[in-house]
């Protein structure tokens, strides 16, 4: 079968390897359908992501066809389509055992720390396969990152009297942004591309659209009848933007870090205390956010329709990879076909 492989930044090889033999008693045997590509395989790509090894296979927001199952497997069939919960614990630690599956000591993600699904086929634990009855390729492919949004705003805990700033529109603050109206709240999105924020506009036009500017504060204050949000997420990845939020957020306001960086975030201690903010930082996901996620693309409470702006064939991924950190191709979300 084919696979491709990031030998080191910048470096792809389109290899030949054995298909995956019959899969283990707790495992089925996953044909690939389409994968999403992730901030984390672009910053792989350019030497960037933190906890990242090489040579890896990247992907790990995955469509798939389940096309066989080990003996033990309940509750699956054949030719059933499925995601994947891109994420494993190699011992149960105490973050676990109290159910914080998404930090444990010995977290282990599909395509960053083992190799992940730009592959025809891939064998996985059945117990982190989520079913996606009807549900298309595209949506299931998108399931992942969605999921990381519904994380976050369930560390937050939005309340009825809340209303939240969600700074940076790519696919996760998207996903952040579309399930937090859910919520009924006032929802806010700053970006410094307009792109971004004509398509989220047009998504959802309850929620408010600000770009990026020298008066950034001050939009933010009329878009929240003169007050700054309550609740803030962060889903830059960038050191200014993150340290920036502690002056965005209101008195007694919560900030949400949703984005990752390599570096050290620092802030004013005085106007941290003053405030009285909480901070809080939200990693991947765990199994209730994807069958949340599902359920919610399945009652059609997000559409996912014009999310998909690149799709490339598998076999022209490693010419075509380069193209997406252009800025005219206007990226939000691509995705290998297989």
């Amino acid at each position: 079968m084919k696979a491709i492989i990031l030998h080191e930044p910048g470096r792809f090889e389109l290899i030949t390897k054995e298909k995956p033999s019959d899969p283990e008693p707790d495992e089925v045997l996953l044909k690939i359908k389409k994968v999403s590509i992730c901030g984390t395989d672009l910053h792989a790509y350019k030497g960037k992501q933190p906890f990242f090894t090489y040579p890896r296979i990247l992907g790990h927001e995955v469509s798939a066809e389940i096309i066989a199952l080990g003996s033990e497997v309940k509750g699956l069939k054949v030719g059933d389509k499925c995601t994947v919960e891109p994420y494993r614990n190699l011992i149960e630690d105490q973050a676990v055992r109290r159910g914080k599956t998404n930090c444990g000591s010995t977290f282990t993600v599909l395509g960053v720390h083992e190799d992940g699904a730009m592959q025809e086929y891939i064998t996985y634990k059945a117990v982190n396969v989520h079913l996606t009855d009807g549900l298309d390729d595209d949506q299931i492919s998108l399931v992942e990152p969605l999921a990381i949004g519904a994380h976050a705003v369930d560390r937050a805990q939005i309340l009825h009297d809340d209303t939240v700033l969600v700074i940076g529109a790519g696919p996760i603050g998207l996903g952040v942004a579309a399930i937090a109206r859910l919520s009924g709240v006032k929802v806010a999105v700053v970006d410094l591309l307009q792109g971004r924020l004509d398509f989220i506009k047009h998504k959802f036009p309850e929620v408010e659209t600000i770009l990026l500017s020298d008066h950034t504060e001050d939009a933010i204050k009329n878009a929240f009848q003169g007050e700054l949000p309550t609740m803030l997420f962060d889903a830059t990845g960038s050191k200014v933007s993150m340290e920036n939020s502690f002056n965005l957020v209101a008195q007694g306001g919560t900030i949400v870090f949703v984005g990752l960086f390599v570096g050290t975030v620092t802030f004013d201690d005085p106007n941290f205390h003053r405030k009285e903010i909480t901070l809080k930082a939200s990693r991947s996901a765990r199994a209730q956010d994807f069958k949340k996620v599902i359920q919610l693309l399945q009652a059609g409470l997000i559409d996912t329709e014009g999310y998909i702006t690149h799709r490339i064939p598998f076999d022209n991924l490693i010419e075509n990879f380069e193209k997406l950190y252009q800025p005219d191709q206007n990226l939000i979300k691509a995705v290998i076909d297989f």
